[in-house]
């Protein structure tokens, strides 16, 4: 629950898609569970993005590749 009481639903579909977006834009993206990261490596298959993934402990880091 939240500070409110309700409780906070995690759309993990939607939360990949905003990282694939930044990834689009340049920019690094994290994510720390097992779900999230397969639909963004998924999506990035299907988009032909190339990265770089940095598998941590906690977690990846997808960072795109310059292309120049």
């Amino acid at each position: 629950m939240d500070i409110t009481g309700k409780e906070m639903v995690i759309n993990r579909k939607e939360m990949a898609f905003k990282k694939i977006e930044k990834i689009k834009n340049g920019f690094s993206a994290f994510a720390e569970s097992k779900e999230v990261t397969e639909l963004i490596r998924n999506e990035l298959k299907k988009q032909k993005i190339d990265v770089h993934e940095d598998v941590t402990e906690v977690g990846s880091w997808f960072t795109p590749v310059n292309k120049l």
